[in-house]
């Protein structure tokens, strides 16, 4: 199930040109997922944390991946080797 999760995460390269916020995502809305991964410990990994960010933000699972693509695009979030995302920002900024 892992492995159907991240296979859109991908794609993040191919985002890097045009950083845009994905269509119908607000900048309200990419507040609410900067705080929900923050709850979740900043990092979007599998099923346990995608849920949750779903259920705080409204998002439906595409924009949250399509949102974490733009965080990564943005460079307010970084690839993680394990296919993740972690948010580099606000509360989840490094020490």
């Amino acid at each position: 199930m892992t492995a159907r999760i991240l296979a859109p995460l991908a794609g993040l390269g191919l985002l890097t040109a045009c950083a845009m916020p994905p269509e119908g995502v607000s900048q309200e809305a990419l507040v609410f997922f900067d705080e929900a991964v923050a709850s979740i410990g900043c990092e979007l990994v599998g099923e346990s944390d995608y849920l949750p960010v779903e259920l705080q933000t409204g998002l439906t699972r595409e924009q949250v991946i399509q949102t974490a693509a733009f965080r990564v695009a943005s460079e307010d979030a970084v690839k993680l080797e394990n296919g993740g995302v972690r948010l580099i920002t606000g509360s989840c900024a490094p020490a």
